[in-house]
C-alpha cells in the first residue's frame, strides 16, 4: 500500500505562486507514476498533470500549461508542483496520486485516467 502526504497548500494572491510537494512511503518510489489531480467545490476531481517513473515525460492539462511545472526526486521519493501565475479558478484540493502505469502514452491520453493511490489532499486558495 502506497501512503502519499502532500504538503505546501495555502492562501496567494491571483498572480502569485506556490510550491506542492508529495511524499511517498513506497521504497520503490520509482516504479510509480505520479500525477496531480484537484477538486474545487462542487466539482469533480480532475486531472492535472504527471510525470512518468523517470522523469522524462511529463503531460499537463491545457488549463495549467506553461505556468505549473512537476517534477520528481527519485533518491527523496517525492513528486512536486510548482505553481506560477496562480488564478483564482486554481482553487481547489489538489490531490497528489501514484500509479503502476504500464503505458504512458496509454494512460496520459485516456479520459478514464485515475490512480489507485491516492493523499490526504491539500487546499489551495487563490485570492483575487
Amino acid at each position: 500500500q502506497v501512503q502519499l502526504v502532500e504538503s505546501g497548500g495555502g492562501l496567494v494572491q491571483a498572480g502569485g505562486s506556490l510550491r506542492l510537494s508529495c511524499t511517498a512511503s513506497e521504497y520503490t518510489f520509482s516504479r510509480y507514476t505520479m500525477g496531480w489531480f484537484r477538486q474545487a467545490p462542487g466539482k469533480e476531481r480532475d486531472f492535472v498533470t504527471a510525470i512518468s517513473r523517470s522523469g522524462s515525460l511529463t503531460y499537463y492539462a491545457d488549463s495549467v500549461k506553461g505556468r505549473f511545472t512537476i517534477s520528481r526526486d527519485n533518491a527523496e521519493n517525492t513528486v512536486y508542483l510548482q505553481m506560477n501565475s496562480l488564478k483564482p479558478e486554481d482553487t481547489a484540493v489538489y490531490y497528489c496520486g501514484a500509479g503502476l502505469v504500464s503505458s504512458w502514452y496509454t494512460w496520459t491520453t485516456s479520459k478514464d485516467r485515475t490512480f489507485p493511490y491516492w493523499g490526504q489532499g491539500t487546499q489551495v486558495t487563490v485570492s483575487s
